[in-house]
């Protein structure tokens, strides 16, 4: 399949304020954010025309811009009103959502408070990664490059841009091995996170996953969590060593671009059955964003 790059499709961009042709929507080379990584985005699911959570996306958006010193042009509602317009103007029913701000080009250094606060949103069709049969045999992790970093270096609650180098880094190198992603540590050696989704394990019928204290707290990992209390299966949130993953029968991951997604296995080490407990929570989960079963 040819590669259709990012930059040249046909459609609109909500670009600071108007919607533009999608080709249109550019950026300066000398950008601040392009240079210093002073970007926050979001990544959202679009289900039947409606973005699943997406007051919780936008405040997480505006969260993220604050811990990086800059606030959003624009307001919660305009920005949610902002999202819909994208939809409809590219037609999008079951797609993927992106906004993004950035610091502009007004200021080249590590100083930048004059810098224009930049607002974009982009949209485009994205179904499922997988079949509803395809998901439960289950991906292969292998262990991350890079860890994740301590929360006294790094703003470790924004998702911020230049939080996920390693993240890139370490999906390219798992990529090259053969693997479909990268399971990552924390700085203190705890399991912590694939590069772009949370982890969690079935152990004894409990499901156990990584306390977010310098990561992400992600809000599909929220939705699952309370789809599976609601389910009266008791979660534990707390920091697990990597041979702990000898003790669960299942591993998944989730995120608004993985959804839930079963573990196979973990750098060919630790195997892993996807079951009952992770068959049900796909299922609650694609109920709750409205996914059609077939």
């Amino acid at each position: 399949m040819a590669l259709i790059p990012f930059d040249d499709r046909d459609g609109f961009i909500w670009f600071n304020g108007a919607l533009v042709p999608w080709r249109e929507a550019k950026v300066h080379v000398l950008s601040h954010a392009l240079h210093y990584a002073s970007a926050v985005f979001e990544g959202e699911r679009s289900y039947g025309g409606t973005v699943f959570k997406l007051v919780e996306h936008t405040e997480r958006l505006r969260a993220s811009a604050h811990l990086l010193g800059f606030d959003l042009p624009y307001s919660n509602e305009e920005i949610n009103s902002a999202t819909a317009q994208v939809l409809n103007a590219n037609g999008i029913v079951d797609g993927y959502v992106r906004p993004i701000a950035w610091r502009g080009s007004e200021m080249m250094g590590v100083s930048a408070q004059a810098t224009r606060i930049n607002l974009a949103i982009a949209a485009w069709a994205w179904p499922s990664y997988f079949s509803p049969e395809a998901r439960m045999k289950g991906i292969n992790l292998a262990w991350g490059a890079y860890r994740r970093p301590a929360p006294d270096t790094a703003p470790t609650a924004s998702k911020a841009a230049g939080l996920y180098m390693i993240c890139t880094i370490s999906k390219h190198k798992a990529e090259d091995e053969g693997y479909h992603d990268a399971l990552m540590l924390d700085y203190r050696g705890y399991l912590a996170e694939a590069t772009g989704a949370n982890l969690f394990l079935v152990i004894d019928g409990k499901i156990h996953t990584p306390t977010p204290d310098c990561f992400l707290n992600g809000i599909t990992r929220q939705t699952v969590i309370a789809l599976a209390k609601a389910r009266q299966i008791e979660v534990i949130e707390r920091h697990i060593q990597p041979a702990e993953l000898a003790n669960a029968t299942e591993v998944f991951l989730t995120g608004s671009a993985a959804e839930v997604t079963p573990v196979g296995s973990v750098a060919g080490e630790y195997h892993f059955t996807p079951g009952a407990i992770t068959a049900a929570l796909i299922a609650d989960y694609d109920k709750a964003v409205g996914k059609s079963a077939t």
